[in-house]
């Protein structure tokens, strides 16, 4: 039958790149955004957490009975809840109220299990990604479930080659810049390996939160970006990874999502805002018909009671 998938998992992938309209540099560069919120669970977490679990089940971490446990901000939670539920696995997950109450639904939605870490004033730290990090580790001990371990984990990558390739074939190998930004560093160091395979002219450009920008060299700090800033330098990160940094506060970001669901009829989560503001920077310093192209990372479906309060009103 045409079009026919096995499951939901064969969906992953092969997303939308759309050209920005209205939020344009001024000097006839363009800005294309690859649109990750098309993938299942409205995230470019799908693309990671099915690569992990089929690398895991391929080399025995993680066997036939098993289950699965990982800290997450949400959005890697609610993949791996699903790939977790298609392929009959218990997920463990542990995440915090700093972070969307849509996503934590998600999960719960999915089958996950949830154990909530307490945040300092809803906000991002590095002590509550510490602290999640070892209710993870707690929960894998205690139950035997494989841990996937997202921070130090190099599985993934293999998932974010893939979209690094889908990216060079979008743009006919006419891109000059990919601007993403940094959680566990997986699909920025990912996607960049496989851009640079073909061009190591590419530049690549990570983006940071300005209030936590440990990887300029910044001292660690409060956000509320979700799913990016762990608040220290993470394992997968490395110096050779990224010709710039660029830090985004999180004002700037949350406004650029605003104006990308008001201007261009794209509705991301604010980690997206940080993606484009960053992107509109490098965009401006190029030649006049350049190619940026950066990543619209998930959903703002999964914040609608955040941007709510954003925008109730007085």
């Amino acid at each position: 039958m045409s079009g026919f998938r096995p499951d939901v998992l064969h969906c992953i992938g092969n997303t939308s790149l759309v050209p920005l309209r209205h939020v344009v540099p001024g000097n006839g560069a363009r800005i294309l955004l690859k649109l990750e919120s098309e993938n299942p669970t409205g995230s470019i977490k799908d693309r990671q957490a099915r690569t992990v679990i089929e690398q895991a089940e391929a080399d025995g971490r993680l066997e036939p009975g098993g289950s699965v446990v990982e800290y997450t901000t949400g959005s890697t939670g609610g993949s791996l809840a699903l790939v977790c539920a298609v392929k009959r696995y218990p997920f463990y997950a542990v995440s915090s109220d700093a972070f969307a109450e849509e996503k934590l639904a998600l999960i719960r939605v999915l089958g996950g299990k949830l154990h909530i870490v307490a945040s300092e004033m809803g906000r991002m730290t590095e002590k509550l990604t510490r602290d999640m990090v070892e209710a993870a580790r707690r929960i894998a001990a205690e139950t035997g479930a494989y841990w996937t371990n997202q921070l130090n984990n190099t599985d993934q990558l293999v998932g974010y080659h893939a979209l690094g390739e889908e990216i060079w074939s979008q743009t006919d190998g006419r891109v000059d810049a990919f601007v993403q930004s940094v959680g566990s560093a997986g699909s920025l160091r990912g996607t960049s390996e496989a851009l640079r395979d073909r061009n190591g002219a590419i530049q690549i450009i990570a983006v940071e939160p300005a209030e936590s920008a440990v990887l300029s060299g910044g001292t660690t700090g409060a956000h509320k970006i979700e799913g990016v800033g762990a608040g220290y330098v993470v394992p997968l990160w490395h110096s050779g990874i990224a010709n710039r940094i660029e830090a985004v506060s999180t004002e700037d970001a949350v406004a650029m999502a605003l104006r990308l669901a008001r201007e261009e009829g794209l509705f991301p989560g604010v980690s997206t805002g940080a993606n484009v503001t960053a992107a509109l920077r490098i965009a401006e310093q190029l030649d006049p018909g350049s190619i940026v192209v950066t990543l619209m990372c998930d959903t703002g479906m999964k914040y609608l009671k955040t941007y709510g309060s954003m925008t109730r009103p007085a």
